[in-house]
């Protein structure tokens, strides 16, 4: 990892936060506890910027420069608070068509998802803070610059995000191959969120128990799931295709 990436040091990443600089991850020694390191963990809280506490030996592998027991990542992108989203989305007339990303961790899975979602209009895209894929030059790359077009907002939880957006009347259709209704049964106007998991597990249980359907997409094949990325697509393409006709019969 380049070290023009990196931060490090308490001092200097303190000086980040207040430069309104993008983080997308800390690393702090693991049993180091001071007043400054309180404060990045506060300021890094409010933020929803994850923070981990992991060996010496981890941030001596990040940069052979004095660390100080602190290494920051600096982010690809810049990220959106959702909480200033969705008002400025409904101030400027638009129905928000939102995707949420549950346990997506692979780099090129959310590269493509963003690359479609960016050519069918989503609005923006939603992480949470932990168990999610870092936004890099990877992501990036493979998004085909997408990533620097569409908005990406960093939440603490997605189940959180839901209950926001839920307040703000958005609805919320989760997709999973355990699901009973397919995917082409169900309305789904805007304003809409979209929520996919990871290819192995789905979207998690607490997600499920949020959203406002659960969608399938039939397989008659032997193999278990489709790759999320190829998912993702047929899912969000459906919203468009029911847009459509719903703009062509009004």
């Amino acid at each position: 990892m380049k070290n023009d990436k990196m931060i490090f040091g308490l001092h200097s990443i303190s000086e980040a936060f207040e430069a309104g600089k993008e983080i997308d991850k800390i690393f702090i020694r693991r049993g180091l506890k001071t007043e400054q390191t309180d404060a990045i963990i506060r300021e890094a809280a409010e933020r929803c910027v994850p923070v981990m506490h992991v060996p010496t030996e981890k941030l001596d592998r990040l940069t052979t420069k004095n660390h100080q027991g602190v290494v920051a990542i600096l982010s690809a992108i810049e990220y959106t608070r959702l909480d200033q989203l969705i008002p400025m989305l409904y101030e400027e007339g638009k129905a928000p068509f939102l995707l949420l990303l549950d346990g997506i961790t692979d780099v090129r899975n959310f590269g493509a998802i963003a690359r479609t979602a960016e050519c069918a209009g989503v609005d923006a895209i939603i992480i949470p803070e932990r168990g999610s894929v870092s936004v890099g030059g990877d992501a990036i790359k493979t998004s085909a610059g997408a990533l620097h077009r569409i908005p990406v907002c960093r939440v603490t939880s997605i189940p959180r995000a839901i209950r926001s957006l839920q307040e703000y009347g958005i609805r919320i259709v989760a997709a999973s191959e355990k699901a009973a209704d397919l995917y082409t049964d169900v309305p789904m106007q805007l304003p809409l969120g979209i929520v996919m998991g990871a290819e192995d597990v789905g979207p998690s249980p607490d997600t499920l128990r949020m959203a406002d359907a659960i969608v399938a997409i039939p397989q008659m094949g032997a193999i278990g799931s489709l790759n999320v990325s190829v998912a993702a697509g047929i899912v969000i393409y459906e919203v468009v295709r029911q847009q459509r006709l719903q703009s062509s019969n009004s």
